[in-house]
């Protein structure tokens, strides 16, 4: 059984439990599946009353595994607390067109009409689950194999539930460890929404390392320090329902201390008398007085705000070195620094390591993802605007002596470039609404993933503007172009794994990680990786905890020049799905043995037999695909 938290006794248990459910419903195994949905109407009404949750899981939450999802036959729903699917996304060409009726808006999978499956069974036991292909309980629903995890809202009530659905034929082991991550994202940004305006936000993890995953505890407590609300995460880390506590109790330490924290600088606290954490405070949006001693404190060019953070970006690739040394030299003198690399390179990673170690590391390091920001309200959030109410001051005033880098610059408007322009020129900012400048000391570094110059020719981008943010311009390399791949991989894991987690990975893992395209470069391998060690537990990562579509992206890039070659024929729908299961039959077969590999925990005989064939052929399939014996 693939499910992390459950032993094979446990699942059986679960499962048991939820047949003889079905049972007392009155189902039977033979029983049609009831995939009928309801009228359009009330679907739209349901989509209405949980828009933002659609919302912050489409648009939010689902871009962050877009590169994971893009080569795994699977499809997301999300139903809500009743099991109606409220919302579909992803790929529905694994299932016939008989079967796409199970999986629309609309359809009700609660375990009472359709048996046990991944979101009935979430919903009756308050738990994520992964149901296989012989544990759903009506025999239509075994065509697929569903992994789900309910999503609670601020309360800890059950709101809505995450499914990630494929073939059941397909090994899909990594899906449980991801819908777990995602429901989890969910429900963090759920309490930020509600609370971040008026409450104290504290996230806190068991490493400073993890205190940007959304594997955090993350509370939020008012004025008087009283606990409003707590994800599922933070009673887990502690094993303590955390409603209503004192904060002060619970961490052990002065309210007056937490609401004054610098908003980001980790601090360690013990939870409970006896977990370490270290944990960062967010101050209310629309604003909290810090005491005047904490604020002369954080003013004083003396003393810094902050440790400088130890960052590690390169462990010897001579591309990435060079460039860093190029960087350092330059940074404190007034020449503009341009990055351009893929997404996912590890462009943020260098600004952080430079203003690290620069004279500025004591000063804010301010970041604009200028793709994430709307037309509509980029200029309030750059220049900021004439008032005295918090939040008014503007990003770049924000980075005040320190450091400002400009993520994608690319997808600044035009008309915002020509003021962005004359804060350059003049070194000033004028807020919206003032006819005064204020003057800012700022560094800037920017970075694109498109060619700023084919921009230009396209009149897409000011030319006096790149000539203005193009310094010294550096190109850093693709993961997997990098001679340092081995070092990074066991760093990024270091970071990413909790204390009790197993330290090391295999040799074989590595190996396989090494060797691996990286479409997605860094951010891909987080993601790879912390999905691994969510399904890995207590134990040292194996080619089985990997995500199928980690092999399916090695399949992809191995035969990409034979696709590109022989095209499939899309003007004949038959035809297309024929040519669409040829041209991948290779896949198939890999996908079909590296199931059964994961179902034997890598045994070779036991796999070799399941399989039908013989051990030497399953040796060269295994060297095919990139698993080392």
């Amino acid at each position: 059984m693939n499910n992390k938290n459950k032993t094979p006794n446990e699942q059986f248990q679960m499962v048991s439990s939820s047949w003889q459910r079905c049972d007392l419903y009155g189902l039977n195994h033979e029983s049609a599946a009831d995939h009928t949905a309801i009228p359009s109407g009330e679907i739209r009404d349901l989509q209405d009353e949980h828009q933002y949750l659609l919302g912050t899981t489409g648009k939010e939450v689902l871009p962050y595994y877009e590169n994971i999802l893009a080569n795994s036959s699977c499809l997301v729903m999300l139903a809500d607390q009743s099991g109606q699917v409220l919302n579909c996304w992803g790929d529905k060409r694994f299932i016939s067109n008989k079967q796409k009726q199970a999986l629309n808006e609309g359809t009700n999978w609660s375990e009472q009409i359709n048996g046990t499956n991944a979101i009935g069974t979430a919903i009756a036991t308050g738990q994520a689950v992964q149901i296989q292909r012989d544990e759903h309980y009506l025999k239509h629903n075994r065509f697929m194999i569903g992994s789900a995890a309910p999503i609670y809202d601020t309360n800890n009530n059950l709101l809505a539930v995450l499914d990630v659905s494929s073939d059941a034929y397909l090994p899909q082991a990594h899906t449980f460890g991801m819908v777990k991550m995602m429901s989890q994202s969910v429900e963090n940004r759920l309490i930020y929404s509600k609370f971040s305006e008026e409450h104290f936000l504290m996230s806190f993890n068991t490493s400073t390392e993890n205190l940007d995953s959304q594997w955090i505890g993350f509370i939020a407590f008012n004025e008087n320090g009283t606990i409003i609300s707590a994800n599922k995460r933070a009673e887990m880390l502690l094993r303590f329902e955390l409603a209503l506590k004192s904060v002060e109790d619970i961490f052990g330490c002065q309210l007056f201390e937490l609401k004054n924290q610098p908003e980001g600088q980790p601090i360690a606290v013990v939870a409970l008398g006896k977990y370490k954490m270290y944990a960062t405070i967010q101050r209310p949006v629309k604003g909290y007085t810090v005491a005047p001693d904490y604020r002369e404190r954080q003013l004083q060019p003396e003393e810094p705000m902050r440790t400088m953070p130890q960052i590690a970006i390169s462990y010897g690739d001579p591309q990435v070195d060079r460039s860093l040394k190029m960087a350092t030299t330059v940074f404190d003198k007034d020449i503009p620094i341009l990055l351009q690399g893929e997404t996912g390179s590890g462009k943020e990673e260098f600004c952080k390591q430079l203003h690290a170690s620069s004279k500025r590391f004591q000063h804010p390091f301010i970041t604009v993802n200028c793709s994430a920001i709307s037309e509509r309200t980029i200029d309030a959030e750059l220049f900021g605007y004439d008032s005295d109410e918090p939040g008014s001051t503007g990003l770049i005033r924000q980075a005040h002596k320190g450091v400002l880098f400009l993520d994608d610059i690319s997808e600044i408007p035009l008309s915002v470039q020509s003021k962005f322009l004359r804060v350059l020129e003049d070194k000033k900012v004028s807020p919206l609404g003032s006819t005064a400048s204020v003057p800012v000391d700022i560094k800037i570094i920017s970075s694109s993933k498109q060619d700023l110059k084919e921009l230009i020719e396209k009149g897409m981008f000011r030319d006096d503007l790149y000539f203005r943010i193009s310094g010294l311009n550096i190109q850093l390399p693709a993961f997997k172009e990098r001679s340092d791949k081995q070092e990074l991989i066991k760093q990024i894991h270091k970071g990413l794994r909790e204390t009790d987690q197993h330290e090391s990975l295999s040799d074989e893992v590595i190996n396989l990680l090494e060797k691996h395209p990286w479409p997605g470069n860094f951010r891909q391998l987080k993601n790879v990786i912390s999905i691994a060690l969510s399904m890995a537990g207590n134990d040292s990562i194996q080619p089985w905890h990997l995500p199928d579509d980690f092999f399916s992206d090695s399949d992809t890039h191995r035969n990409t020049q034979r696709d590109r070659n022989n095209q499939p024929n899309t003007d004949h729908p038959e035809s297309y799905d024929q040519q669409l299961l040829t041209s991948h039959s290779e896949s198939r077969t890999n996908q079909d043995t590296l199931r059964e590999y994961n179902l034997n925990k890598g045994n070779i005989s036991r796999t070799a037999k399941a399989l039908g064939i013989s051990r030497n052929t399953l040796y060269k399939r295994l060297k095919g695909m990139g698993v080392r014996q």
